[in-house]
């Protein structure tokens, strides 16, 4: 399912006329929402690990760039205690597993265990459970030294050691409003209260609603590691915002000749590759897609398609070790 114009606020002029009646209509659902979260926040018992959780997550629903910041902060802390276990752990979202257990990344597939597990568990140490709480003890009796949470700032099963909040710089928070009246999982003001910093991704400067935010503000720019591919290419995602990956190709400097966007977490058909490979017959062209997709195709379904790996890339490396110090301290001591 693709989100509402309407979700997405200035950045699309066409959404200012979108569905005004749909908006007026849905308004005692996004608040009956936004409850619900409040509830299940203040009223749970976070478990207390014994080792360090750090929580990456964000207040809008998908393409906000949290999982290439978690893997970067999963980089950081690998680089610099070579001797440690850091582990990213995710829900598991679309997998038919339900943990906690450790992905492996050449016996799961993202049918059992969901595609960000398995895109994490291609570069590092992976783990799932659609109970935060029962995996992070897992994985501390497992041996893992370090939790990185991907996605989770609205799950309170695990008490954090430090939360971080992802924003993209051009889409923000979109309307404003609570799913489903908006994008938001939660208001602003209630998830950046807990919130002990923001990142924010993109080069657009950073959505006027994070002036009044008090702790670090640090930017990030989501960049390609890869070369840049310079035959005619068909692009595919099916992500939170595809445009996203599209741009990126752009500013490459190789614009796609067609774009097909999917929903978030789409399950790719034998229709779907079937379309896309005749797409780019026509086209002269190469399929490329990103590598969250790319874990979600089976290994006869990658063949000729090419991904874009990326990486995070922190533009205030300084302000970073200074925001993670207290839990490299936890791993030192």
């Amino acid at each position: 399912m693709r989100p509402p114009r309407f979700w997405n606020g200035d950045i699309d002029p066409r959404s200012r006329e979108a569905a005004p009646l749909t908006r007026v209509l849905l308004t005692p659902l996004a608040a009956l929402y936004a409850g619900v979260t409040a509830r299940k926040i203040r009223q749970a018992d976070p478990a207390q690990l014994p080792i360090p959780v750090i929580c990456v997550g964000n207040l809008t629903a998908g393409g906000s760039g949290k999982s290439p910041v978690a893997a970067g902060l999963r980089d950081w802390f690998s680089e610099r205690f070579p001797g440690k276990r850091i582990a990213t752990l995710s829900r598991g979202y679309k997998g038919r597993l339900k943990g906690p257990l450790r992905v492996d990344f050449d016996t799961h597939t993202a049918a059992d265990v969901g595609d960000e597990a398995l895109m994490f568990a291609a570069h590092g140490e992976a783990w799932i459970g659609a109970d935060r709480g029962e995996a992070g003890k897992a994985m501390a009796a497992d041996g893992v030294d370090l939790i990185i949470m991907d996605d989770g700032h609205q799950n309170p099963t695990l008490k954090k050691d430090l939360s971080l909040v992802v924003v993209d710089s051009e889409y923000g928070f979109g309307n404003g409003h609570v799913i489903p009246r908006g994008p938001l999982r939660e208001p602003i003001d209630r998830g950046l209260e807990r919130a002990d910093a923001v990142i924010v991704t993109g080069r657009t400067s950073a959505p006027e609603e994070l002036n009044s935010f008090r702790e670090p503000i640090l930017r990030c720019l989501i960049n390609s590691e890869g070369p840049v591919m310079m035959q005619a290419l068909v692009a595919f995602a099916g992500i939170g915002r595809p445009e996203k990956f599209f741009d990126t190709l752009g500013a490459l400097g190789n614009k796609p000749v067609d774009a097909v966007p999917f929903p978030d977490h789409h399950a790719y058909t034998r229709r779907d590759l079937a379309y896309l490979h005749d797409l780019a017959r026509k086209n002269g062209a190469t399929l490329i897609t990103t590598e969250k997709d790319f874990v979600r195709l089976d290994q006869e379904q990658r063949k000729g398609i090419l991904t874009l790996p990326v990486k995070a890339q922190f533009d205030a490396p300084q302000m970073l070790d200074q925001i993670l110090a207290p839990v490299a301290e936890r791993l030192s001591s």
